[in-house]
């Protein structure tokens, strides 16, 4: 059956940092738009609070819970103590819901590199993909709110900073007189700036924290203390569900949103998508923890549209889909009795992500800003924490933060020419995900965390493969770590080690305040041991590049520089998948970046011809 015979120009399946903004961008352009989401609205304080943010990672109307492996040997996958027996493998949540992953990330906004882009511009061989071009994009996107550092540079428009102040998504910085409220916050803060200053030779009149968003601090390729830039608005939250909903409420008539409804394949008519298959109702897919035998396979429904189908689902999910739509690696459908409609061996390969790591102290005595704190919403009383009612009555307090205190971006002796290194202190316990851990964390306020963080990551080789062909069985997701993986995986560990040892530098200026090292902790105090430890313990939770773009003559390119799946017309892919190689630091804003410019690709196309209100 059809849903409805009032057929939009487009589909766009997810509405995270792809496919979000490209619907809301679409309908403004006067296109009609039907935005297909698996899971709700589901809005709570989880969600709005950025201090939450692990908690919103782990609300059960808000996620989907993958299980991935690290290492195909089992034995080895076993000495994580993330690992999850039972599920044979180690948590990596995903966000389902509207706005996707945005809506229960950590709200890092940190700018990709230059070469990110430029590195695509030679690939397509144009140069709207350049790094130039691209930041125009970025400007599109941002609303700077950040008070900037430097006085001798106020942030205005026009200026080198080249920030952006007009765009929909809110961008700030925790405000500095928040770390006044805790002495030991500011000793964090001063311990990363000295060590800042010390290996870089930085003199005192230069101000510090650098702002990573700076066009100044992305081109030089400046290395130091930096801030944290977040997507916080006026204390929330604000990301890709925030941009679907104004654009919604802006054009109703032409951006309309399905929810629980969990796409399962494409129609493909003659070498053209023209819809796509879905089963309704909620909770249907495997990784959804309310997901049981009780809620039914979901009844079949089908959507079609007059142009295309673009898929935003992710990098797990999008090649999923495309596989059971058959097209994929033609021995892997053949395997499972699915048509092959299209031989492409790069769906579901490539798979990246970063490798990052926590190196977790004790604090001699509990933080004093957390007493009386529970780090949590209100319970059935109503009656919230004195930070969380702080937090209600203004929206300000340490609660409008995201907990990060500062960071130090540095480039490992095994980088290429981008800093490679992010260095970020966490006031809590986090050494990884697995379930529980935002609670077991929220218990501790005695805890000092250094999240190490290696980008440009070498290895190429982990894959997403289906487990079956039900819609509702979640993939298996495999990553091939370190020597598992791709030529390189020593310089990765390198790296990792590397960011070890600035963080034991920075803690190092902490005498006082740390009482041990708890992980890793003594034990890898001998070189060996710590890169075991590093082999053992290492996660991400930045899943990209299994759909990537590619040149025609490449035979495990999935997409044109346009985002068009190569074989089939009418279909293109917009996420975190495009990529042929993970991007920057943290990957939210450079897949906001993707779907800007796949809206301007998509708008001049069709712009002739105009949207629904010109047909």
């Amino acid at each position: 059956m059809t849903d409805s015979d009032d057929l939009p120009d487009f589909i766009v399946v997810g509405s995270g940092a792809g496919g979000g903004p490209l619907a809301a961008n679409l309908a403004e352009a006067g296109f009609s738009v039907l935005l297909i989401e698996a899971g709700s609205d589901h809005r709570c304080p989880y969600y709005d609070v950025p201090i939450m943010q692990a908690r919103a990672s782990e609300d059960p109307d808000m996620r989907w819970d993958f299980f991935v492996r690290h290492y195909a040997d089992d034995a080895r996958q076993r000495r994580d103590s993330k690992f999850v027996p039972d599920r044979d493998g180690v948590l990596y949540p995903r966000g389902a819901t509207l706005g996707g992953s945005t809506a229960i990330s950590a709200l890092v906004t940190i700018y990709p590199h230059n070469s990110d882009w430029d590195d695509l511009a030679a690939l397509t061989g144009n140069p709207d993909w350049s790094a130039d071009a691209m930041r125009a994009r970025f400007q599109r996107v941002e609303a700077w709110r950040g008070r900037d550092p430097d006085p001798d540079h106020p942030a205005r428009p026009g200026d080198a900073s080249r920030h952006g102040f007009d765009g929909w998504l809110k961008v700030t910085r925790a405000n500095p007189a928040l770390a006044s409220r805790e002495p030991w916050f500011l000793d964090v803060i001063n311990a990363i700036e000295a060590e800042s200053r010390a290996t870089y030779g930085t003199p005192d009149e230069v101000v510090l924290p650098n702002d990573p968003n700076d066009w100044r601090f992305v081109s030089e390729r400046r290395e130091g203390m930096a801030f944290i830039p977040v997507s916080v608005d006026d204390g929330r939250r604000n990301g890709a569900r925030e941009r679907i909903l104004a654009a919604q409420r802006a054009h109703p008539d032409r951006l309309r949103i399905r929810y629980d409804a969990l796409v399962s394949r494409v129609i493909i008519e003659k070498g053209r998508a023209v819809g796509v298959a879905c089963l309704d109702g909620a909770h249907l897919y495997g990784a959804d923890p309310g997901a049981n035998h009780a809620h039914g396979p979901g009844a079949p429904l089908e959507f079609r549209c007059r142009r295309e189908v673009i898929l935003a689902g992710g990098a797990y999910n999008t090649p999923q889909l495309l596989k059971l739509s058959g097209i994929g690696p033609r021995q892997e459908l053949e395997n499972l009795g699915i048509p092959v409609l299209l031989d492409r061996p790069g769906v579901g390969a490539n798979l990246q992500d970063r490798y990052e790591i926590g190196v977790v102290h004790r604090t001699v005595h509990d933080y004093p800003v957390f007493e009386g704190a529970v780090l949590d919403v209100p319970g059935r009383d109503g009656i919230g924490d004195p930070l969380y009612s702080e937090w209600a009555a203004d929206r300000g307090g340490p609660y409008s933060t995201n907990g990060s205190l500062a960071s130090f971006i540095a480039r490992s002796s095994v980088a290429g020419a981008e800093p490679d290194l992010i260095v970020f202190a966490l006031p809590v316990d986090f050494h990884g995900y697995f379930p529980g851990y935002s609670a077991e964390s929220a218990l501790k306020h005695d805890q000092l965390t250094f999240v190490v963080l290696k980008a440009h990551t070498r290895n190429r080789a982990g894959t997403v493969t289906l487990n079956s062909t039900d819609p509702r069985d979640p993939p298996q997701i495999r990553f091939a770590y370190f020597d598992e993986g791709s030529e390189g995986g020593d310089d990765d560990l390198q790296a990792v080690v590397e960011g070890i040892g600035i963080a034991r530098r920075i803690a190092a200026r902490l005498d006082g305040m740390i009482a041990e090292e708890i992980i890793p902790g003594p034990k890898a105090d001998d070189p060996e041991a710590l890169r075991q430890f590093v082999r053992d313990e290492a996660w991400g939770h930045h899943a990209s590049c299994t759909c990537a773009i590619g040149a025609e003559d490449d035979p495990m390119a999935v997409l044109d520089g346009d985002f068009r799946l190569r074989g089939i017309d009418g279909l293109r892919v917009v996420d975190a998948s495009v990529f042929p190689r993970i991007p920057g630091i943290f990957i939210a804003s450079a897949v906001y970046m993707i779907s800007e410019r796949a809206s301007d690709v998509i708008i001049g196309q069709y712009s002739e011809r105009g949207g629904t209100e010109n047909a």
